[in-house]
């Protein structure tokens, strides 16, 4: 019976990070043979006895153990029904969705949960996905943003089918334009922004909508050809003064900007505003299915829509969702840029943010972000991630191929005698394939823990000892000894790792963490996982424990 309460013991301490429950394991002994139960105090106490041996153990040395006594123990089991997206209604021909970034910024993860979901349900009906660059707005516009996102993309798994610019569609949007103008539904204006904002509010009509088409053409040809400047006139598009949707009152489509753009120069003068630009540039690319989040508003989509009633545009198929954040943590890019500029944070790398970029520094797999999504949905309510899903679900992919390496913060010595010059220690505690590493001994060791006089203790994967002498090199169960990590002095190197609260924790690790590449992912023992960021100063950003 012992060696039954003993694969059931490591196997629930194995699925529980190291600690059997009694109760878990009774159960699965009267399972297995209901006549215990007549034994139940006996058996009670036999259980005690062993869950007391293995839960000493570390969980590295209870999987070892387990794959041993028991490996259909360590099976995984099947996984449960992998959530999909959710179905389309009125799918009709080929579903085209679109990614729509502003190259103002970096990508944070609320984007790469929106991208994502218009990727994939692209993929999902074997339709076309569209990335489009909306840069019609010269002030923000920065020619680095655009091989930033599209490295971004790429690294999320997101292969577009097609790449469109929106300033280099400018002509078509002036002919749009002008055909709103001949056609009576768009005039220009001359009024302040204050001025314009209360008759907007007021639901008053501005004099200048009844220009004549005439004279609204000449203004408009004027604008194009930069005789006003900014701030000082603007096409707005004839809507109606007295809507409970404040949008649609006599909105602004054109401005005038003289900022030079990083792509088009000094070119352009007058530029769409995005509704416009949006309106327009989802037909221009066949976009069928819109997906974004509930912070667009639906006061914008009556905007649109209408704008392409007027042009004799395609209307899409828009789905909104509420947005999808991690629990206290900004992802807006203009706080994020008020920190940069602040200094609270180093960049848009920084371990402290949620960027795209941040999140890839730390460790964490493109494949975490389709996971994440799958599981918050597609609900109408903002859903807030904790940090703890995300780090669940990348430690579950990341876990079966990752290095195990001896990381000791605060180092002390400890002096232990004993004949033995090496050691080979597992690269992994149940992954054979990914091999073993060879440790050099001497008789000093850097410790973290506190080594207790009349204790036997076992350096994990090296030996046992107690009162600084050797003991005994196999793990033993009968000896009792607190398992701790320790580095060998005359194999160790001095690392640091980089915190998720820009605090650097110092220590020593073994020199095979030389033989690491930049950007690999291992985990540091009893400590986190944690990736390679600088070979040379052996520095390393903290992923998740």
């Amino acid at each position: 019976m012992d060696k039954t309460i003993e694969k059931f013991a490591l196997a629930n301490a194995v699925k529980f990070k190291g600690k059997a429950n009694p109760g878990s394991i009774m159960g699965m002994l009267f399972q297995e043979d209901p006549n215990l139960k007549k034994k139940a105090k006996e058996v009670s106490k036999k259980v005690q006895e062993v869950i007391k041996k293995v839960n000493v153990m570390s969980l590295e040395e209870q999987e070892t153990k387990l794959k041993k006594v028991a490996p259909e123990l360590l099976e995984e089991k099947k996984e449960k029904k992998k959530k999909e997206l959710p179905e389309l209604k009125n799918v009709k021909g080929t579903v085209v969705t679109r990614i729509p970034p502003e190259p103002s910024k970096h990508l944070h993860f609320g984007h790469a949960m929106s991208f994502l979901i218009n990727y994939m349900y692209a993929q999902k009906y074997k339709g076309k996905c569209v990335l489009r660059f909306d840069d019609t707005n010269p002030e923000k516009t920065q020619k680095e943003y655009f091989a930033s996102i599209e490295e971004d993309l790429k690294w999320l798994g997101i292969k577009v089918d097609k790449t469109v610019i929106a300033s280099e569609h400018m002509e078509l949007f002036y002919e749009l334009a002008e055909k709103l103008i001949k056609n009576a539904e768009a005039y220009v204006c001359s009024c302040d922004r204050e001025m314009m904002g209360r008759y907007r509010e007021e639901a008053k009509i501005c004099d200048h909508r009844e220009i004549s088409v005439r004279d609204n053409l000449e203004k408009w040809k004027e604008m194009l050809e930069g005789k006003y400047n900014p701030g000082e006139i603007v096409l707005r598009l004839k809507g109606s003064m007295d809507s409970p949707n404040a949008v649609m009152r006599d909105p602004v489509i054109f401005r005038i900007s003289k900022a030079k753009h990083d792509l088009q120069g000094s070119k352009y003068k007058v530029w769409p505003m995005y509704d416009f630009e949006s309106a327009v540039a989802e037909d221009l690319t066949g976009v069928t299915h819109i997906f974004r989040s509930n912070e667009f508003g639906k006061m914008r989509i009556e905007l649109q829509d209408y704008i392409k009633d007027l042009l004799g545009l395609s209307k899409q198929e828009a789905i909104q969702y509420g947005r999808i954040s991690i629990k206290d943590k900004v992802t807006s890019g203009r706080q994020i840029r008020e920190m940069i500029e602040k200094g609270e944070v180093d960049g848009w790398d920084d371990p402290r943010l949620v960027t795209v970029k941040s999140l890839r520094r730390r460790g964490i797999r493109p494949e975490t972000f389709q996971e994440v999504f799958l599981e918050a949905g597609l609900s109408s309510t903002e859903t807030n991630i904790d940090w703890s899903v995300i780090a669940s679900i990348n430690r579950k992919l990341i876990d079966h191929d990752t290095k195990r390496f001896f990381f000791v913060q605060d180092p002390k010595k400890v002096k232990v005698k004993h004949d033995l010059k090496s050691v080979k220690v597992p690269n992994h505690p149940s992954n054979e394939k990914m091999g073993k590493r060879t440790l050099q001994l001497g008789e000093e060791f850097y410790v973290q823990d506190k080594i207790a006089k009349a204790n036997v203790y076992r350096f994990m994967h090296i030996f046992n000892f107690k009162e600084g002498k050797f003991v005994s090199e196999e793990y033993d169960q009968e000896l009792k000894a607190k398992i701790v990590h320790a580095v060998p002095v005359n194999d160790a190197i001095d690392v640091k790792v980089l915190m998720d609260d820009g605090s650097v924790v110092k220590g020593k690790g073994e020199k095979a963490l030389s033989s690491l590449k930049e950007g690999e992912v291992i985990q540091f023992e009893r400590f986190a996982f944690c990736r390679l960021d600088n070979k040379k100063e052996m520095l390393f950003v903290y992923t998740h424990d």
